[in-house]
């Protein structure tokens, strides 16, 4: 099956036409910290971009993930850094434009291929520049043992009282612990918790830019909704999450004790490789039936051009051909899980990742709450306040409007729109 990425909007630059831009040799080399990646890049990606670019030869120079911050900052100062750079989400990379170690990219054709949506995370907080092309996404629903599922004579829930229902009737059941996610790492909580079921409830986007714009509070009834809803999954997470930790929880999960599992598309290639069940997958509930569908589908990585390549103009063409659907379709199978951010319409081979990315065709797409502006600079940090708050909350320890009162009290004590 076909799907129409974050609108639908079919491509306006083919392959030829950047094969076209270029009549000359060169050679660039690709900065990344997904190093994990190298033999789909050697292998897959480039292999095709090359064979229509035969004047262009593309490096991918890989550093370990822990080290990539560093490595790059010491190649940019000392002038050595390759010439695209793969770029994390938000502010790490507005660091980078604001130094004059990304390039301003406005005005690339590749651009027009992404929502503004896509672009948020490599772009100036005012929107006027843009210095990465947009990768991919991840996104957030539940991912659940369609085995069990058939064995408890259970449907995928669609609303808020369905999955309530759904939970309920696995632990009456006994045969399986309705959920596995543990509080003990307390990222997880907030990640596949929070920030999963939270954007239709605080309105996705509108509500994520009322609390930058300081226009709502974290303590308004949209943003405690999520926490009161948490407040119950404790009792169908099993005995002693509160100690087990996100590995304990794949491994739950995967070894079929588990029926359901609070996700990212992240997990897909790990669970496919390790679970002996047939996997589905279900949007996050909808508050109540009828109401409008919005998913986290997280911005997570970009490519951009270092400003002192001595080969810009091959690095454009590469640049460009990354807003391409051949670019969208190669990257999005080899790393399922991961969906290109581009307006293209691709088809995927994975049945799950093809579950997950069907999502953006009838639901409107947000990001993390906290990922841009709310977390700068700022102590207490808002995102690990989140994290804390998020687990407290499952674990019983701080009421729903506790929690939401003390990282209100955190934002309001350092963010000055939210002084008023």
């Amino acid at each position: 099956m076909k799907y129409a990425l974050m609108g639908g909007l079919a491509t306006s630059l083919m392959l030829g036409t950047a094969v076209g831009a270029f009549a000359q040799s060169a050679e660039i080399t690709i900065e990344s910290w997904r190093n994990d990646d190298l033999t789909i890049w050697q292998d897959t990606i480039l292999p095709a971009f090359m064979a229509a670019n035969p004047d262009i030869k593309v490096t991918f120079a890989p550093t370990a993930p822990t080290q990539y911050n560093a490595a790059l900052n010491a190649k940019l100062e000392g002038g050595t850094a390759g010439d695209l750079i793969t770029c994390r989400p938000f502010d790490a990379s507005l660091d980078l434009y604001n130094k004059g170690q990304l390039a301003d990219l406005t005005g690339l054709a590749a651009l027009d291929n992404f929502s503004d949506v896509a672009k948020s995370a490599w772009s100036t907080d005012d929107g006027s520049a843009t210095f990465c092309v947009p990768m991919a996404a991840v996104i957030h629903g539940f991912i659940y043992n369609k085995d069990a599922f058939a064995e408890l004579g259970l449907q995928e829930p669609e609303t808020q009282d369905e999955f309530m229902a759904v939970l309920e009737a696995i632990k009456q059941d006994g045969t399986y612990i309705p959920m596995a996610m543990g509080t003990l790492d307390q990222w997880e909580s907030q990640a596949m918790g929070y920030q999963n079921i939270g954007p239709m409830y605080w309105g996705g986007e509108k509500g994520r830019q009322a609390i930058i714009d300081g226009t709502a509070k974290l303590t308004d009834p949209e943003w405690v909704k999520p926490f009161e809803i948490m407040a119950q999954w404790g009792q169908y997470l099993g005995d002693g999450f509160e100690a087990q930790a996100y590995p304990d929880s794949q491994t739950l999960f995967t070894l079929g004790r588990a029926a359901i599992y609070p996700a990212g598309s992240w997990e897909i290639t790990g669970f496919n490789n390790d679970a002996d069940f047939e996997l589905g997958a279900f949007r996050p509930p909808l508050p109540n039936a009828g109401d409008a569908c919005i998913i986290n589908d997280h911005t997570d990585i970009a490519m951009g051009l270092n400003p002192d390549s001595p080969n810009a103009d091959a690095a454009k063409v590469f640049l460009d051909w990354m807003g391409t659907e051949e670019f969208a379709q190669l990257y999005s199978n080899a790393l399922p899980g991961f969906f290109s951010l581009s307006n293209n319409a691709i088809t995927l081979d994975d049945p799950l990742a093809n579950e997950f990315i069907s999502w953006r065709a009838d639901c409107q797409s947000t990001i993390r709450s906290a990922a841009q502006i709310l977390t700068r600079g700022g102590t207490p940090n808002l995102w690990s306040a989140m994290w804390t708050a998020s687990a407290n909350v499952i674990n019983g320890i701080q009421t729903p409007q506790e929690a939401a009162a003390g990282l209100q009290a955190g934002l309001e004590s350092w963010y000055a729109p939210q002084q008023n």
